[in-house]
């Protein structure tokens, strides 16, 4: 009797917990979208800044204040680089 119930309480876990998942990624995804706009506000080239700013925010966790610098608040975002060597995150 114990084993059966054991049983069922690991599958209610595991079952509830892919059901979290897709929350969370929503959460993240509304974040990086809401920092990511305020950071390309007055950027020149404002669709190019939000596929870079979403491609390293949602890698980072994190997107620093402000429209431009800033960046020793997360070291992750500023230390992407590109092929070249030159900063990946706007």
């Amino acid at each position: 009797m114990k084993l059966i119930f054991v049983t069922l309480l690991l599958c209610f876990l595991l079952l509830s917990s892919s059901l979290l998942e897709p929350a969370t990624a929503y959460e993240d995804a509304s974040y990086c979208g809401k920092k990511c706009s305020n950071r390309c506000s007055v950027a020149g080239v404002k669709d190019r800044c939000l596929k870079y700013c979403g491609i390293c925010c949602q890698e980072c966790k994190c997107v620093p204040s402000g429209t431009y610098g800033n960046k020793h608040e997360c070291p992750c975002y500023r230390d992407k680089v590109n092929k070249k060597g030159k900063p990946k995150c706007p």
